[in-house]
């Protein structure tokens, strides 16, 4: 939409909107709703469990009654979905935890759609917790050198998907970046009758920096390399708008861009060509950065969290991933 002229409207005061939070309220063009609001979890096996992250305060791995007593809260506050991640006992070269049927995801997904089952309940499908080598695929080690096989990986995505939507996951969110795990994942749900169960793509997901405090939070960091040979360059746009168009070809409901707040830009692009719904993960180190300038007095951590998520609205984005989800919603509730 093209601005006006503003000498087409000579009696027109910005400021006549502004005096008072009530007007300023009236006329807002972006507004967050606890609607948008997906709050990540992370899972691992035990018993009245929290094991705090230390980079990331207040953020805990939870044994799977302490989830479900996180989950609870949160969605009393109003907070309609969660997405999960599981950090397994053990770890081997095939991921074999993933996809278990007692595997630790599979476990919480069963007991928070038993006891909250008006609770939006999503799955991270992806191998890296589950792998030795901390990568997102299948590895094929020759002559000193390691590459990630993408095709034989796709299998192993599928059938994680697959056992996720039998435990009772509302939606899959394919994370790992493999060429076609969307196509895979579709094939595989409709194969064995889970038509309606919905797939959330990380779409546009870049290699990137924000990610450190999540990896110690998953306990996923690659143990050789990195992730750069599948996860996108930060510095391509074009890329990730055909990446995108790749993902909603194969069977996406719901695009995701990842991070959020440093690719707006990406948000913005990806909701104006697509119109698809539009997920913003807002990131680990997003938040370990607002919650360490706010420990030091530095910055109003409601203030810039909301100021943030709003960006990230105006964007574009219908779906805001934060780790702030619960106390987001208990600003909305107080004003």
């Amino acid at each position: 939409m093209n601005s006006p002229v503003i000498g087409q409207f000579p009696a027109y005061r910005p400021r006549r909107l502004r005096q008072t939070p009530a007007l300023r309220r009236l006329v807002s063009e972006t507004r967050l709703n606890v609607a948008q609001l997906v709050l990540p979890l992370f899972a691992r096996s035990g018993r009245k469990l929290r094991r705090p992250i230390a980079a990331m305060p207040e953020v805990c791995q939870f044994s799977p009654d302490e989830l479900l007593r996180e989950a609870a809260q949160a969605h009393e506050l109003g907070v309609p979905a969660v997405l999960l991640f599981g950090i397994p006992d053990t770890k081997d070269d095939r991921a074999s935890g993933a996809y278990a049927q007692n595997g630790i995801v599979q476990r919480v997904v069963r007991s928070l759609k038993k006891e909250l089952p008006e609770l939006l309940v999503i799955t991270d499908v992806c191998l890296c917790e589950y792998m030795e080598h901390g990568h997102c695929g299948l590895v094929q080690r020759a002559a000193g050198n390691a590459r990630i096989l993408n095709d034989p990986t796709l299998k192993l995505l599928a059938r994680t998907a697959a056992s996720h939507a039998e435990a009772g996951a509302d939606l899959v969110a394919p994370s790992d970046m493999m060429d076609g795990r969307v196509r895979a994942i579709r094939q595989e749900l409709d194969r064995l009758g889970f038509t309606e169960t919905p797939i959330m793509a990380y779409a546009a997901k870049f290699a990137s920096a924000f990610y450190g405090p999540f990896r110690e939070a998953a306990e996923s960091a690659p143990q050789f390399g990195d992730r750069r040979s599948y996860q996108m360059d930060a510095a391509n746009a074009n890329e990730a708008l055909r990446e995108v168009a790749l993902d909603i070809q194969e069977g996406a409901d719901i695009v995701m861009v990842k991070p959020a707040l440093a690719y707006l830009d990406i948000v913005y692009q990806v909701k104006a060509a697509f119109g698809y719904p539009t997920a913003a993960y807002s990131v680990s180190a997003e938040y370990s950065m607002i919650k360490a300038a706010a420990a030091n007095g530095w910055v109003d951590e409601k203030a810039l969290t909301l100021e943030s998520l709003l960006a990230m609205r105006r964007a574009g984005a219908d779906i805001l991933i934060t780790y702030h989800a619960a106390d987001v919603a208990r600003w909305l509730k107080t004003g």
